[in-house]
């Protein structure tokens, strides 16, 4: 194609130049029918850049099940190629209905847009996805990431393996119909069939705090948070010329920078790049010594909290503290095809240590994705809301979101959430009448 075979379109889609014709056999030039459909990715995501593909796997991923209206992965590799995505976060596509004129389908490419403002596509089914980024390099990168991913589904479904889950387990048959379409909790001490099947009323996600809710707050407090501090200066000294660490130290660096200006009590000048290593190291303890004891809920501290943690994993000198009903309770609930993430204010790099690493084993298996406090406060309802638009469902009142922390509850609640909240050895007591439902054990659910 040369820059003369091509339309080009106003802001409005209006034409501003066409191709000119050519001969015979060559049939007259005509703007494509997805124009409009490309517009609406210019103009609500500011795309840079749009690729429509009939790629057979795009088309035969929204065909295994015809009554889904999404398809979502998690746990691949190749995830980590779309934009805002991760290994371990699960990648939601909107799927809509196809139509006998593309033209016809800006309507409801615009709504999933919408719905959806994390996707980067949207697939139509039995017909091909839309895929836009901020260039055409990014539209593209992401598009051969999402058929490699729609290839693994078919595939893993081919081989009687659910993609959806972390584990890619066998898909869960009950009397010869798919999990997918009436799923039924397996778990050996209790099989409950969720609200497809019987009509009762159960959450699609749940949204799990960590202190005071899966884990003793005791744990926090008497063991993480003490052996991070008093592991700090080893921990600097034994890493100091890894990227990773000066990249720690980095973000130390410009948050002591900023409490110095803002007379933070605690705060410490730390020494230039140029001065001795054991100077520099020294005025980084005690700044982070300062910042655990006002247990300040920062980025830079976090971020080395979770560096240090990692190495108590690995040593085997921490190992991660659950309650007892929650290994039962996750693994009922995977079962069930109910997806499982976790909210914490701790790092997402915390919380998968700590999952990974517990006297039950590896409870990450049965997580689907991981929230910290890039997506907001904990106590406000717009974390919540993100939340919610991240996880794709129809509605937020699909979520159940557990906790120990009153006001947690009430933001959770005001974003149209469902919220339990958690009653466990340690944790604070509640005000009277808070009007929220209450749990001793994650059985209960």
């Amino acid at each position: 194609m040369e820059p003369e075979d091509m339309y080009v379109l106003s802001g409005d889609g209006a034409i501003i130049s066409s191709p000119s014709p050519k001969p015979y056999p060559h049939k007259p030039p005509k703007c494509s029918d997805c124009a409009p459909l490309f517009m609406k990715a210019y103009h609500m995501r500011n795309a840079g850049a749009v690729i429509h593909s009939h790629g057979m796997e795009s088309c035969l991923a929204t065909m295994i099940n015809p009554h889904l209206k999404e398809f979502r992965i998690t746990h691949m590799e190749m995830i980590k190629g779309i934009q805002g995505h991760g290994y371990y976060d699960e990648l939601v596509i909107p799927i809509i209905e196809n139509t006998a004129y593309e033209n016809e389908l800006t309507d409801s490419l615009a709504k999933a847009i919408e719905a959806y403002p994390k996707t980067t596509a949207v697939l139509v089914r039995n017909h091909g996805i839309y895929v836009w980024g901020d260039s055409w390099i990014s539209a593209k990168t992401q598009s051969e990431c999402y058929h490699y991913l729609f290839d693994a589904a078919i595939k893993l479904h081919q081989l009687g393996l659910d993609w959806s889950t972390p584990d890619h387990g066998p898909i869960q048959v009950v009397k010869g119909v798919p999990s997918v379409d009436c799923r039924m909790n397996v778990s050996k001490k209790a099989r409950i069939a969720d609200s497809n099947c019987n009509g009762k009323p159960f959450p699609r996600c749940i949204v799990l705090d960590i202190e005071g809710t899966t884990t003793p707050i005791s744990f926090v407090t008497d063991i993480l948070f003490p052996y991070a501090q008093n592991n700090v200066g080893r921990h600097l000294s034994a890493t100091y010329a890894s990227a990773e660490t000066q990249d720690d130290i980095k973000l130390l660096r410009s948050q002591v920078e900023d409490d110095l200006k803002q007379g933070v009590i605690g705060a410490v000048p730390i020494p230039s790049e140029d001065a001795e290593k054991e100077e520099v190291i020294a005025a980084l303890v005690a700044n982070v010594e300062a910042m655990i004891k006002a247990d300040r809920k920062i980025t830079a501290l976090k971020q080395l909290q979770g560096h240090i943690w990692r190495t108590g994993f690995e040593t085997n000198e921490l190992k991660g503290i659950v309650f007892d009903d929650v290994p039962e309770a996750l693994e009922k609930w995977h079962a069930s095809g109910v997806k499982v993430y976790i909210y914490s204010s701790g790092s997402r790099l915390a919380q998968r240590l700590l999952f990974g690493n517990t006297k039950f084993g590896d409870l990450r298996k049965y997580l689907s994705g991981y929230f910290d406090t890039a997506v907001g406060n904990k106590r406000e309802k717009r974390s919540y809301v993100e939340i919610t638009d991240t996880l794709g469902v129809d509605k937020p009142s699909e979520i159940l979101f557990l906790t120990d922390i009153y006001q947690e509850a009430i933001a959770a609640k005001a974003a149209g959430m469902e919220a339990i909240i958690s009653v466990r050895p340690g944790n604070s007591p509640l005000p009277d009448n808070h009007g929220f439902k209450t749990i001793n054990s994650f059985l209960e659910v």
